[in-house]
């Protein structure tokens, strides 16, 4: 062999390898993802990346696990200060939260608009994350909200499944003062510190704190003082166990010292924690209202994908959300079963995980009824400002279960809320 000839030749496929695998590692794309909670959001996200690599293998994804209230700190410091190369290129925003960012840093998240068939979701997801007849985010998660209840304590009290379907608030109230009359339960716990239950009968009437055009809607909000006057009733009624926190509210059902929980469909996986509580438990539509514009269906909590403007990899970040998010039902079948996770595309409800039947519910399709319910959940604004007017609603429960006229509370609520809009 002639070494002469040899080795140049050698050095030049030597050379076109290494030009080759420049060429590919400058093809490769990685897309970063800030999120919240390692057994819900990021083991979902990782597996609709996993999902993406298989037809995309110059992609891969980096998904960064920060605790909610770092990932909204972070957030904010890297928009208030303008450095894009701080920020990831999709983050996970809370649904309440998801206004305030829109409309205090306009041009930072990607609209989805031209690419992302919206008509596929839930509308009240939509809704949250719409601004100027522009679509930003990418629906996940819903909050769709339901009645738990406890089918043995409900017939030792001489009521059957069906008495609890499409019922009143008032007759919720009737129901669990008899339930604790036969049993010695408790109808439900509350935590007399927390305004979830105020958000979710609001909800359900297709009221918020705010308007559709973003301004207060307080003193004459109907929905919002029914949903006052109900809880006061609960209170008044003293069919409730006092809770103290999350873990003591969660303690109230999982110990069998109340008949109902009512809450987002999220909680289902610790109900189901309790196997010595398997066919004990049914699941309803959540009671109504009786005023004008009045539903079964509402929601609490619930986040969604964004894409920031500045992302380096925003055409791959958007192609990839679109792909699965909105198009992969069996992605969906595979977080339901996994994960617990209510998706918030309507397709999904027609694969096979939707449709099983539970054996810990009796027998009951709770997922299929659920996410019907999710197509019914009113769509309301949620606003800049509805941390801050939760946190005057709180404020003003220790008055409501004092007795305190609800007009009157409803004023002080307007005073603070109003004093934190200016």
């Amino acid at each position: 062999m002639d070494t002469r000839t040899y080795l140049p030749r050698f050095a030049a496929i030597a050379l076109a390898g290494a030009s080759f695998l420049a060429v590919t590692a400058a093809e490769a794309k990685e897309i970063t993802i800030w999120c919240w909670d390692p057994n819900f959001n990021v083991a979902i996200m990782k597996e609709a990346g996993a999902r993406y690599t298989k037809t995309h293998p110059d992609v891969t994804f980096n998904i960064v696990d920060f605790a909610k209230a770092d990932v909204e700190q972070k957030l904010q410091t890297g928009l208030s200060s303008g450095t894009a190369d701080a920020l990831p290129d999709i983050v996970l925003i809370e649904d309440y939260g998801a206004q305030k960012y829109l409309q205090s840093f306009p041009g930072a998240f990607a609209p989805l608009s031209g690419t992302v068939d919206y008509s596929g979701f839930a509308p009240y997801k939509v809704e949250v994350m719409t601004l100027d007849g522009q679509v930003y985010g990418m629906p996940f998660d819903s909050g769709v909200t339901g009645l738990y209840y406890r089918k043995d304590y409900l017939e030792q009290a001489g009521f059957k499944p069906e008495d609890m379907q499409g019922i009143t608030w008032d007759r919720f109230i009737e129901i669990g003062k008899q339930v604790e009359a036969k049993t010695g339960k408790k109808m439900m716990g509350l935590d007399p510190t927390d305004a979830g239950l105020v958000r979710i009968i609001m909800q359900s009437a297709g009221q918020w704190y705010f308007d559709k055009e973003g301004k207060t809607n307080i003193t004459g909000n109907a929905a919002l003082k029914a949903s006052l006057e109900t809880v006061g009733k609960i209170m008044a009624a003293n069919i409730y166990k006092p809770a103290a926190g999350w873990a003591d509210w969660v303690g109230t059902f999982t110990s069998g010292d109340v008949a109902t929980v009512i809450t987002g469909v999220w909680i289902t996986g610790t109900v189901k924690a309790q196997p010595d509580q398997s066919g004990k438990w049914g699941v309803a539509p959540i009671p109504a209202l009786s005023i004008d514009g009045a539903t079964h269906a509402s929601n609490l909590g619930g986040s969604s994908w964004y894409v920031l403007e500045s992302s380096a990899e925003k055409a791959e970040a958007i192609d990839f959300l679109n792909e699965v998010y909105a198009k992969d039902v069996d992605f969906y079948q595979t977080i339901l079963t996994d994960r617990g996770a209510v998706g918030s595309l309507l397709a999904a409800r027609g694969g096979a995980a939707y449709g099983e039947a539970d054996a810990f519910f009796g027998g009951e399709k709770v997922w299929q009824n659920f996410s019907d319910w999710l197509a019914k959940v009113p769509s309301v604004n949620y606003g800049v400002f509805t941390n801050e007017a939760d946190t005057a609603v709180t404020a003003q429960l220790p008055a409501l279960q004092q007795g305190t006229p609800v007009d009157d509370i409803l004023k002080a609520i307007d005073a603070e809320v109003s004093a934190q809009v200016q």
